[in-house]
């Protein structure tokens, strides 16, 4: 055999090896692929769901949902999404009210689109957690783009709310870690951006406090009992805090959406999902909010049917209980959290990725106080001074600039921001992706 000729079969067996893995990355993609979703209007771009193994000796996989940008995918980046709570679904509130491209109407029984969903500016990824999150989330990675090779390499942003301020940075972390040690880096992280994001106990809780005394939610004697009371920096709360505390909220509040609250709650449900949150050892309970107060109910009657379920390829063992919007047993369980991921945040500034914050200012669980001391301790240089940056014709909150972080707040937004201003967020989230400053008018 000649030179050549071995030369030509050995061509022949490589490409021949590559068509093979080509076609069967391909295949996996299309058992993915959504062809659409009961009751959905005809949209130009591809969808794919379901589910990626993490720890197959432990029966761990974590669902996903990826929605492709409306106009040219293959050229645009790809962005992450993950809720909070710890334990609320991804699905449930990223996807289906504030950022994905459909709404759900009130008997869960048809789909609308979204007039500012992310995927017009990028191709978004919902991802289902926690299980062990930071880490499960990185093996969900490194694995799903092996099924999806054409987003290796690609343009990668996390975005997230909530508790997610928790899960954001620590999954940027651990990218950032496996692509210093690995010899073929393709997850090519370029930053991150969390609303009302859950930052650090002890500001958190002060700032939180400071924001339902300067809004009028608690009276003078429960804000000084309050702060005498809690020793925020402590693992426990006293009985004494408490007591304050739950004082505050059941007998001062009043009969209010505490994650926005300048808008109804919703009361036209009675048995409508309940969610919880911590102020530290006390619960919060809350009925979700927003222009339709009880747009969370319509989640769980449309991602519950049969049809909608095999359209997603979810569910495929067959669980017995009904799928929630949050696990109220994760969340009342939930012990494995950092104090503080502010010692975080100054590690991946200083490695230079692009961190924004934003936080919805009618918000009183996760407050705009609670962030803004959490970030004031950062210490950052001042880049560009305070300023109100403008969505329209309108201002769409405040903005302040500093070295290697943006902060903004966005007007007349609850906890979660895409849910009460889309516009402004959209705004926001454009300004975010392309690296410039938010509109000076």
């Amino acid at each position: 055999m000649t030179a050549q000729r071995r030369t030509l079969l050995f061509l022949c067996l490589f490409f021949s090896s590559i068509t093979t893995i080509v076609n069967a990355l391909t295949k996996h993609q299309k058992l993915d692929q959504i062809s659409a979703l009961p009751g959905q209007p005809r949209v130009s771009f591809a969808q794919f769901s379901g589910y990626v193994t993490v720890n197959k000796q432990h029966g761990r996989a974590l669902f996903y949902w990826l929605t492709e940008a409306t106009s040219n995918p293959e050229k645009k980046n790809l962005v992450l999404w993950l809720n909070g709570g710890p334990g609320c679904s991804s699905v449930a509130y990223g996807a289906s009210e504030e950022i994905g491209p459909f709404r759900i109407n009130k008997t869960g029984s048809s789909l609308y689109l979204n007039k500012y969903s992310w995927n017009r500016e990028a191709n978004i990824l919902f991802l289902e957690s926690p299980a062990g999150v930071a880490q499960d989330a990185l093996i969900f990675l490194i694995r799903w783009m092996s099924r999806f090779p054409q987003y290796r390499n690609r343009g990668f942003y996390i975005a997230g709310e909530s508790y997610a301020g928790h899960y954001v940075p620590q999954l940027a972390k651990k990218i950032h870690d496996y692509n210093k040690v690995s010899s073929h880096p393709f997850i090519n992280l370029k930053g991150f951006t969390v609303g009302n994001a859950v930052t650090d106990n002890y500001y958190d809780n002060v700032g939180t406090v400071t924001y339902w005394w300067s809004h009028s939610m608690i009276s003078d004697r429960s804000y000084k009992s309050i702060l005498k009371n809690c020793n925020f920096s402590a693992e426990t709360t006293s009985q004494q805090c408490d007591d304050d505390v739950y004082y505050a909220m059941n007998h001062e509040f009043g009969d209010i959406d505490q994650y926005s609250i300048y808008t109804p709650p919703c009361i036209t449900l009675p048995n409508s999902t309940i969610r919880s949150l911590r102020f530290k050892n006390t619960l919060i309970h809350r009925r979700v909010s927003g222009y339709d107060p009880c747009t969370e109910n319509y989640a769980e009657k449309y991602y519950n049917r049969p049809d909608v379920q095999k359209a997603m390829h979810a569910n495929i063992t067959g669980i017995s209980y009904k799928w929630t919007a949050c696990s109220d047993v994760l969340i009342k369980n939930w012990n494995d959290a950092q104090d503080s991921m502010l010692s975080t945040y100054k590690e991946l500034i200083a490695a230079g990725l692009r961190i924004w914050v934003f936080s919805g200012d009618t918000d009183s669980v996760v407050p705009v106080t609670a962030t803004r001391f959490s970030l004031n301790h950062l210490n950052l240089t001042i880049k560009t001074r305070w300023y109100p940056w403008y969505s329209g014709k309108q201002v769409g909150g405040w903005t302040e600039v500093y070295d290697g972080l943006t902060f903004a707040t966005v007007r007349g937004a609850g906890h979660e921001v895409p849910l009460f201003q889309p516009k402004r967020a959209f705004t926001l989230f454009q300004s975010f992706l392309a690296g410039k400053e938010l509109p000076k008018s």
